[in-house]
């Protein structure tokens, strides 16, 4: 998908912008901020990749690391880590990772659990900027997260506050595959899975170290599947369906 021209994807804003897309904003720079949101909701709205081989998809598996757990109170997101795949190969040169702009203290149990203090994070650009070099990263790709509804939670509420217009990537969590390929095991902290796995946990509660781990376990996961016949996104709800 094409971002440039510019005018290439205005034209594909539907309706005008309204006052409300530019809060926050600078005028010029948030009217081409929307204009690729929107562009980019197109290309993920096409329901070919439903029935697109597991194994031939093209995923951004991503961690967020946040103040709390509650955007519309006032939580805030700290950071932002993720790393491509294609399929079950994990690129780790091609990773994305930004801290986010807040100048507010910070919890002592937050600042212990992520590494983050205060000070990092004043010299970091703003999260409408990390929002947009997160997404163009991102493209038209196939978002993966571990137990998807934190990160999920956060990114409907902040794309709307910011540019008025809803997040419509599609999230897959990892909990999808985990409960149809093991549907016994009872474990659901990422650290737990990975030690069950003998991956290493390493860089826990940092936002690329998390999804690292993640696209690792997804990995596991996308083998485990197929091996139950599961080849598709349509198998994939058909089988979850069956579960709930």
């Amino acid at each position: 998908m094409a971002y440039n021209p510019i005018m290439h994807l205005l034209k594909g804003l539907n309706g005008k912008l309204n006052s409300g897309m530019l809060s926050g904003l600078q005028g010029q720079q948030n009217a081409q901020n929307v204009a690729f949101l929107r562009e980019l909701q197109r290309e993920i709205r096409k329901e070919q990749v439903m029935y697109d081989p597991l194994l031939h998809l093209k995923y951004v598996v991503f961690d967020i690391e946040t103040t709390g757990f509650h955007p519309d109170k006032g939580d805030v997101i700290l950071s932002i880590g993720a790393v491509k795949m294609e399929g079950r190969t994990i690129k780790e040169k091609e990773t994305f990772y930004s801290l986010v702009y807040h100048n507010e203290d910070l919890s002592e149990e937050v600042s212990a659990l992520t590494g983050i203090v205060k000070e990092d994070l004043l010299a970091a650009p703003n999260l409408s900027t990390v929002l947009m070099q997160f997404f163009e990263f991102t493209q038209d790709a196939i978002l993966v997260a571990h137990h998807a509804n934190h990160e999920k939670t956060f990114l409907h509420h902040t794309s709307w506050k910011l540019f008025r217009t809803p997040f419509k990537h599609r999230i897959l969590d990892t909990s999808f595959l985990y409960k149809i390929a093991d549907p016994e095991l009872a474990l659901v902290r990422l650290e737990d899975l990975c030690t069950h796995h003998n991956i290493p946990v390493i860089n826990r509660h940092h936002a690329l170290g998390d999804s690292i781990l993640t696209a690792k376990l997804w990995n596991i996961y996308l083998e485990k599947i197929k091996e139950r016949g599961i080849h598709t996104m349509t198998d994939m709800y058909e089988a979850l369906s069956r579960i709930r």
